[in-house]
């Protein structure tokens, strides 16, 4: 009976463990906060970014007009951020990019826009780049650093 009882045990461990990887996985952020590269490129070339500040919040390469910040994951690039944003009015339009990986695997963008929507920021926004920059943005030709 102790036999069948740990087994039980250990599928219904196993089972959680599944359902937690699974949700993990599938991970993602309110359509109302994605912005999509096409349109943000578009402002960028279009030269309308005067309402906008683009934070780079990962280690990938820098989207032109960006400001980086580094990898949020880390403490002092998570402050970095928020000094940044402490001078920025509360209605900004503020866009984070990470685009080392996919959005599955990404550290950067979860604290970066969780320090967002602490510091009641109306407008906050993530770059929908949901495979990395490479994919998403630098291979469709959308505007790097010089």
């Amino acid at each position: 009976m102790k036999l069948k009882t740990l087994l039980s045990v250990f599928f219904a461990c196993g089972v959680l463990l599944l359902n937690a990887q699974k949700a993990t996985a599938q991970e993602t952020w309110p359509a109302k906060q994605m912005v999509q590269p096409k349109e943000l490129a578009e402002k960028i070339n279009n030269h309308k970014l005067e309402n906008i500040v683009v934070f780079n919040v990962g280690p990938a390469g820098r989207i032109k007009g960006s400001v980086y910040i580094g990898s949020t994951s880390e403490d002092e690039s998570l402050k970095l951020l928020k000094s940044k944003l402490n001078k920025l009015p509360k209605n900004t339009e503020v866009v984070i990019y990470c685009g080392c990986c996919p959005f599955k695997h990404c550290p950067n963008i979860k604290p970066a826009l969780k320090l967002l929507n602490k510091m009641q920021f109306t407008n906050a926004k993530v770059l929908n780049l949901s495979k990395n920059l490479k994919a998403d943005w630098i291979d469709e030709g959308y505007p790097m650093q010089d």
